[in-house]
């Protein structure tokens, strides 16, 4: 649970979210099905499910200067976690406890958190809704509570995520 508790937070947007995933045509047939692939841009994650379906859902993303793109996989998966503030979270809310439990109101992960490998990142749940769909984070993947639980159910430990601009 320790690498659960390394996951970056950020700022919160009132923007609506819209509010569940949806089947799609996809043209993302360079991907594998089982494959996550966030594109920032669109502030969109898409679950691979064929060379031409994918199941996809609103995301928060990183605002500017903590936006990042490349290939991870899943290293971690979590249900309620404790969060810590990242050094760079801290630095910048220094009134920020050094953890808040799993299941507190306060916490930014929501109801469920898979880490990335290589990093402080996670795709992640949240208790604010109305963050979700905007340019947000310090670089982890934001998701309304039960879009997290949807993809949580649906993916394992080692699937590949891979973050566009």
């Amino acid at each position: 649970m320790a690498l659960a508790a390394t996951i970056g937070a950020g700022v919160l947007m009132s923007s609506a979210a819209e509010a569940r995933p949806e089947m799609v045509g996809a043209r993302l047939a360079d991907y594998s099905p089982g494959t996550i692939v966030v594109k920032t841009s669109e502030r969109k994650l898409y679950l691979i499910l064929d060379s031409g379906h994918a199941v996809r859902y609103p995301v928060g993303v990183g605002k500017s200067g903590k936006q990042w793109a490349g290939t991870t996989r899943i290293d971690g998966k979590y249900r309620n976690p404790a969060w810590s503030p990242p050094a760079e979270v801290k630095r910048d809310k220094p009134q920020l406890p050094d953890v808040i439990p799993g299941g507190s109101p306060r916490n930014p992960m929501g109801v469920a958190a898979m880490t990335l490998a290589g990093g402080e990142y996670a795709i992640h749940g949240t208790n604010v809704p109305g963050s979700v769909g905007g340019f947000v984070s310090y670089g982890c993947i934001r998701m309304l509570n039960d879009d997290i639980t949807d993809l949580y159910s649906r993916v394992s430990v080692g699937t590949t995520v891979v973050v566009t601009r």
